[in-house]
């Protein structure tokens, strides 16, 4: 019964990050940037953690007949690419023009991800861009960009959702594991901070998140080479 009641628990946190979804969608509803992002955050770390704690109390066998990635993958696609469509059509991050066609896109796109059960790797690695599409917003909110070139980003990630590059998962990949920790470290840090000042960000922040972008892309792409 112990062992019944832990694995329920941890479903009952994955499943959290639906609420926390809604949080975040009410303060988007409110133009209230900060928050909206610090309840994205909270279902990041629920989603980060509900994975090994699952693993751990290895909900497959004890309660089987509720999965566990299905109901991870419905919370993800709400914080990960439901809200950020969202939010781009409610700011002036984007061209006006652009931003329902845009927001579609991200949602389409996001969908194919989600669908693929070719979208990951043996080793850990997301196949084309595993559509975060709240980091990107973040990007985008901490950069300040002008819209044009905000809507070219938005349109390269949903072209390389279709495009076999790797992607590295900041847990799962053996690879460099300790080094992309650490970098994943600096990054949390960077981001907590663009996310406790107003936007954009002050260049510093701004530095941080693009170097640890960078190294991201890199280790996925150095990868993907024969």
């Amino acid at each position: 019964m112990t062992a019944r009641i832990v694995a329920a628990l941890v479903h009952l946190l994955t499943a959290t990050g639906a609420v926390l979804a809604l949080l975040a969608l009410r303060a988007a509803h409110a133009g209230d940037w900060q928050m909206m992002f610090v309840w994205l955050g909270v279902a990041l770390l629920a989603d980060a953690v509900d994975g090994p704690l699952a693993r751990r109390a290895d909900v497959k066998t004890v309660l089987p007949r509720f999965s566990g990635e299905r109901l991870d993958l419905i919370v993800d696609y709400l914080t990960y690419c439901a809200i950020p469509a969202f939010v781009l059509t409610e700011t002036d991050l984007l061209p006006s023009a652009f931003r329902l066609a845009a927001a579609v896109a991200i949602l389409l796109s996001s969908l194919f991800h989600v669908a693929d059960l070719n979208g990951k790797t043996e080793e850990g690695y997301f196949v084309g861009f595993p559509a975060i599409w709240n980091i990107v917003l973040l990007y985008l909110f901490a950069l300040g960009l002008a819209p044009f070139v905000s809507l070219a980003i938005v349109a390269v990630f949903v072209l390389l959702t279709f495009v076999p590059i790797l992607a590295v998962h900041p847990f799962r990949v053996a690879r460099l594991r300790l080094l992309t920790g650490l970098v994943t470290a600096v990054w949390a840090g960077a981001a907590a901070v663009a996310i406790a000042n107003p936007f954009p960000s002050p260049l510093w922040v701004q530095v941080l998140l693009i170097v640890a972008a960078a190294y991201f892309a890199s280790v996925g792409l150095l990868r993907s080479l024969p």
